[in-house]
């Protein structure tokens, strides 16, 4: 599989995030945001096209990817939404195109509603957005996350290839899944991947979801039609709370819509992001 490597780093409230940006410095901003349990390479094939007409910046949240992960460490919703916006001003973006996937859904939309952050245009892919969420695994694992952590090596390994495949409806292609898997291994990646688990508090979608109707810019929620962490209907609720936005359901694609349908949702992106906002 090509590389994917993010090769600036930012000092963040939650720890150094790594970060990239690709396409002309200078052009039309997109950023683009991922989920859980995730990093910025699901976003690598719609990276690269949308930067033959826009400067994309890519980012691993704090905990996730090839940016920093400790014990103690903040990797909430809310934390991520505070780093977001710091990452903005780091980046002198004012009011660039966001592009959010799964839990950077609702890091956007917190960054947008509860910190200022100005958009010119968002759309939400699959997001975590509207409760409830949050799979039966996912819940048991948020509340027994010190047991889970205490996994031997092997068996922790086998859970996280199983949880992360389960968001591809087609499949993932092995190499993918390696990659995908390989920062949740070891002693300090098994001990980051249940702690974002115990800290994904849905009272941080909670406290913003009452004000999706105060969204004033051009919205696009796109979903997989066949995901099975959040099913569709979520996302038709979504864009009918917020004003004007449209409804893009993308056939044959799960969760994980970026490795099920790249060519599908980089040619809805790409329409979405040329009209004029």
């Amino acid at each position: 599989m090509s590389e994917w490597q993010l090769a600036e780093t930012f000092r963040s409230v939650s720890g150094d995030v790594r970060w990239s940006s690709l396409g002309q410095p200078g052009r039309d901003p997109v950023v683009l945001l991922h989920g859980t349990p995730f990093s910025s390479y699901v976003w690598r094939a719609v990276a690269r096209a949308l930067a033959r007409r826009h400067q994309v910046f890519v980012w691993d949240m704090p905990g996730y990817g090839t940016s920093e992960k400790f014990a103690g460490q903040d990797v909430s919703l809310a934390a991520q939404g505070r780093v977001f916006t710091e990452l903005l001003a780091h980046w002198h973006l004012e009011e660039p195109l966001v592009v959010a996937h799964d839990f950077g859904g609702a890091v956007s939309l917190r960054a947008h509603l509860l910190h200022g952050a100005r958009y010119r245009a968002l759309a939400l892919v699959d997001p975590v957005a509207l409760a409830p969420w949050g799979s039966p695994f996912f819940r048991l694992v948020g509340e027994h996350s010190g047991v889970f952590e205490q996994l031997p090596p092997a068996l922790h390994h086998a859970l996280v290839r199983e949880y992360v495949s389960s968001a591809s409806s087609p499949g993932l292609h092995p190499a993918v899944l390696d990659r995908l898997v390989r920062p949740w291994l070891g002693d300090v990646g098994q001990a980051a991947f249940y702690r974002q688990i115990a800290q994904a508090d849905q009272l941080h979608t909670d406290e913003m979801q009452d004000r999706y109707g105060e969204i004033g810019i051009p919205t696009s929620v796109c979903w997989g039609q066949d995901d099975t962490w959040i099913p569709v209907e979520k996302g038709r609720e979504l864009a009918a709370r917020i004003p004007g936005a449209r409804f893009e359901p993308i056939a044959g694609a799960g969760h994980l819509v970026q490795e099920d349908a790249p060519a599908e949702l980089t040619a809805v992106l790409t329409a979405f992001l040329r009209k004029p906002h």
